[in-house]
């Protein structure tokens, strides 16, 4: 292979690629920063009641529009004071699921897009988002079921205003995108240049053949695809985000294949990222026990609902 065609071939999409990815990750960290999600919290109030929801668990969600530490933390409080039963905490929890998408939204558009393109990471964010707007429906319509009516609270006296600072907010978006640029390049540089060689040296047709005797429960996603899913089990999300951006890029995987790819690795990957990077952080808060039951509870309806908006997507879309 000689320069000009490794240089097209591999060399200069990859660098765009970066450069993209970089300037993505800078304007997502920035806007996360700022706290574009304000004014959402003003929602909480009326869609408590909905879900005949306590105060407390409004103003959790609120909070957990700008910070998931804190709104857990107002959480553990208020059910080591009694004020939250067992299952009024499990659906509160669950509750801060919406918010806490939103607030790193921004990140993961921006993210996506110079893996993917536009069209595939607006694909795969729309329907993530789907799937947590369909766990917060779920959840006000049980609410709303199996809790009792309550009388009018006062959400808004269990938040705190904090002063807005415009220089903290850029050092804060600054500081965390040093950091999550430098993990990033680290696992997309290799991935996207083993995938590239992978494609070349036709080691996917090998696969394709040991995936027909050997994985009968993925036979219905060609090898290319399962790649992506894998990559996502045993690393991270950008891991299968380069995995795809590299199959993409070699037109050897339509947009509707890496989108079920990515959307089915993020199913599969879910107790391990649960219990990697969410147990550590939970028992922090709560006790170990409640830690646990919260997190099972999180990913079992946060898989379930990306599982229903898979298979929408495979049979409509």
């Amino acid at each position: 292979m000689d320069f000009a065609h490794l240089w097209h071939s591999l060399l200069w999409p990859l660098g765009r690629l970066l450069v993209s990815l970089a300037i993505g990750l800078l304007v997502a960290n920035l806007i996360e920063a700022l706290n574009w999600t304000r004014f959402l919290a003003r929602l909480a109030a009326p869609i408590i009641r909905l879900g005949h929801l306590k105060d407390v668990v409004g103003a959790s969600f609120s909070m957990a529009f700008f910070s998931g530490m804190a709104a857990n933390s107002l959480l553990a409080e208020a059910y080591a004071a009694k004020k939250l039963t067992d299952r009024e905490l499990i659906l509160a929890n669950l509750f801060n699921s919406l918010p806490t998408y939103f607030l790193h939204l921004p990140q993961m558009f921006f993210i996506t897009v110079p893996f993917l393109g536009t069209r595939p990471a607006a694909l795969y964010v729309g329907l993530t988002l789907t799937a947590a707007l369909l766990r917060t429906v779920a959840i006000l319509a049980y609410g709303r079921v199996v809790l009792p009516p309550l009388p009018e609270g006062c959400v808004v006296c269990h938040l705190q205003d904090g002063q807005f600072s415009w220089q903290k907010a850029l050092r804060k978006g600054l500081k965390r995108f040093a950091r999550r640029i430098r993990t990033m390049v680290l696992f997309t540089v290799p991935i996207y240049i083993g995938i590239h060689y992978l494609v070349v040296g036709g080691a996917f047709g090998a696969m394709e053949k040991w995936l027909s005797t050997h994985l009968g429960l993925l036979s219905f996603m060609t090898p290319q695809a399962v790649s992506i899913v894998m990559f996502q089990v045993v690393a991270e999300f950008t891991a299968g985000l380069a995995a795809a951006g590299a199959m993409l890029g070699a037109g050897d995987l339509t947009t509707r294949q890496v989108v079920l790819a990515l959307l089915v690795g993020n199913i599969l990957s879910t107790p391990m990222r649960a219990f990697r990077h969410q147990f550590p952080y939970y028992a922090g808060i709560f006790k170990p026990k409640a830690a646990m039951r919260l997190i099972v509870h999180n990913q079992a309806l946060r898989a379930a609902s990306i599982a229903l908006v898979t298979v929408g997507y495979a049979i409509f879309g």
